[in-house]
């Protein structure tokens, strides 16, 4: 057996329980099969004593925590998960002691694609109460009366909803080059020669029509032909004024309408095609809150969709979807102009070498951070559940490095459109973000701060308000007209929950997309204490803040709301039970005037 001893300043807190009671919390539930061995310092600046506590080990060697295992059907079981685990990170956070702890809620958010198996009401609403915090609407699939029941029945879910919800994205079909129709499917051998042409209406043994006219212009003799993402290849032999000759070097059953690539190039296509901006006339009139724009390969593209939504008078925000070679040169004009990103691994791992996605997931990722611009990590994230109700481990560990590597959101798609267990993709999604989310102790700081803190006031006091909220393990709260002082909070991944209140319903469904936060709708007041009190009592209410437990308040941001518009300030308040009513004495104020 051996001892070890945990380090760590506390200050010690009556309402807290005993040191020994907060060590008890250290044991795992029945069920573990080993003891888990905890290590961490403490280095809070509100710590007056020191503490030792013993835990004791089977081994002498280092321990690492035990993976629970993903289970969607033991219900009584993952109940016990999760509180242990919200034990786990209240006492590997840096606060511990006077500041009693806020609700733990997962962060990172579920974007689920709607389709067959999940477009009626009652699923929408079962994937709502599972996690789904985005209903994704791929218009490759499907026509405008489709989609347009789906847009009705979220709407209608978030018209009802109390406490929670739904964006609505409209992800655009974009310049996909597809092989023709086949009267049946057709299997290629390794080895044997096949043609593609763009001559319409072919469908043989031997060859089939290709909807791209340049297709022969794009493509050189030595290229690779990937087929459905690299289900199949083919390496181009010969060309001709109208078809392009290749030998099978990957077989498989070739059908009607498949997705093609050339491996390391782009189609030389608009990036929004005529059938795009229908789509996108659609989702004006419908006013979703997000687009999903397939292929960008130049911020042109960008520029040119938000100037079209300007002089239509939408407020919708643009996703640049990163899934072609042409795009990667170009990633930081890109996502600059951009209101976020989504890594869509598939058509980027046909296009490139598939060893290059990892790193460009985490390059991307990292861009959008410093940018403080949403980042969707898509495709493939639970792929095995289309089929079967359990996922691989290399997709759980899949979805935790999204989550440690800092994304807003993962993404499901045919898990949640036509598979044969969607609630169940959305609760292991759920149930792996959370127990990831578990073990990240802090926050990781944008490596932009310094830049960051020269465009606005209001992004040092993002900066120091997650300060703050780290330090002192509370939550926060801000109120917002226009999202913008939530989302820099968010850029900034405080430890505790960042509740927005907003009084636009459009900012509130945009608002569901941002990591850590959990917007919410309410009237304002003409008074500022008034609008506070109304709000701690809905948090209160709802079970999302609990008596004695601190929040810190922000008010700062572009549009003034009871304040001068050079004024910003910090408070620290606290929640009392009964009738919620902020501090008698005058809260903790961390303020700053311009004169």
């Amino acid at each position: 057996m051996a001892t070890r001893m945990i380090h760590g300043a506390f200050v010690t807190n009556p309402s807290s329980g005993s040191l020994q009671s907060q060590a008890e919390k250290l044991k795992p539930t029945a069920g573990f099969g080993s003891k888990l061995l905890f290590q961490f310092e403490k280095k809070s600046r509100l710590g007056v004593g020191h503490v030792s506590l013993p835990i004791v080990a089977m081994r002498s060697t280092r321990v690492e925590p035990e993976i629970m295992p993903v289970t969607t059907v033991d219900e009584p079981k993952a109940e016990e998960q999760i509180k242990y685990l919200q034990t786990i990170q209240e006492l590997g956070d840096t606060s511990v002691g006077t500041w009693s702890k806020p609700t733990v809620r997962r962060k990172t958010k579920i974007v689920c694609t709607i389709g067959p198996s999940t477009n009626t009401r009652e699923m929408i609403w079962k994937l709502a109460e599972a996690g789904m915090n985005v209903a994704r609407l791929n218009m490759s699939h499907g026509d405008h009366a489709s989609h347009q029941k789906v847009i009705d029945l979220v709407k209608e879910y978030n018209a009802q909803a109390k406490d929670n919800v739904i964006a609505i994205m409209l992800d655009t079909k974009g310049p996909e080059v597809r092989s023709g129709d086949l009267p049946q499917p057709i299997m290629l051998v390794s080895g044997q020669e096949f043609t593609f042409t763009i001559r319409r209406g072919v469908g043989t043994a031997d060859c089939v029509s290709v909807n791209y006219d340049d297709f022969v212009n794009d493509v050189e003799v030595g290229d690779m032909l990937l087929v459905d993402g690299g289900m199949m290849s083919l390496m181009v032999k010969l060309k001709t004024e109208d078809s392009v000759k290749c030998e099978v070097i990957d077989g498989g059953e070739l059908k009607s309408r498949r997705h093609l690539n050339v491996r390391g190039k782009s189609a030389t296509l608009a990036s929004i095609t005529e059938k795009d901006w229908d789509d996108i006339k659609f989702g004006v009139d419908n006013k979703v809150d997000f687009y999903a724009v397939s292929f960008v390969k130049d911020a042109a593209v960008v520029h040119e969709l938000k100037d079209y939504l300007k002089n239509a008078g939408a407020d919708i925000h643009v996703i640049v979807k990163i899934e072609s070679a042409d795009s990667v040169p170009n990633l930081h004009s890109i996502i600059t102009a951009s209101d976020g990103a989504m890594v869509a691994r598939g058509d980027l791992g046909a296009e490139l070498p598939i060893e290059e996605v990892p790193i460009l997931q985490e390059e991307i990722i990292r861009l959008c951070r410093s940018m403080g611009k949403a980042v969707i990590v898509a495709t493939n994230m639970l792929e095995s559940m289309i089929v079967h109700p359990t996922p691989t481990r290399a997709e759980v560990s899949d979805i935790a490095i999204a989550v440690r590597e800092g994304a807003d959101a993962v993404m499901l798609s045919g898990e949640t459109a036509n598979g044969k267990f969607p609630l169940k993709a959305v609760k292991v999604m759920h149930t792996v973000s959370l127990r990831t989310e578990a073990t990240m102790v802090g926050t990781q700081t944008p490596p932009n701060l310094g830049q960051v803190f020269k465009n606005h006031m209001s992004d040092m006091f993002a900066y120091h308000a997650t300060m703050m909220s780290n330090t002192l393990g509370t939550s926060t709260v801000v109120f917002t007209r226009t999202g913008f002082m939530a989302i820099l909070l968010s850029h900034y991944r405080p430890s505790g929950t960042i509740f927005a209140f907003t009084n636009e319903k459009r900012i509130q469904q945009r608002l569901a997309l941002y990591q850590g936060v959990c917007p919410i709708y309410l009237e304002f007041s003409d008074e500022a204490e008034e609008t506070f009190s109304k709000a701690l009592s809905l948090l209160q209410k709802n079970g999302m803040v609990k008596e004695g437990e601190h929040v810190a308040l922000v008010q700062s941001g572009r549009q003034p709301i009871w304040r001068s518009q050079s004024t910003h300030n910090i408070q620290v308040r606290k929640v009392y039970d009964g009738e919620p009513i902020w501090r008698s004495q005058s809260p903790h104020n961390n303020q700053v005037r311009k004169v």
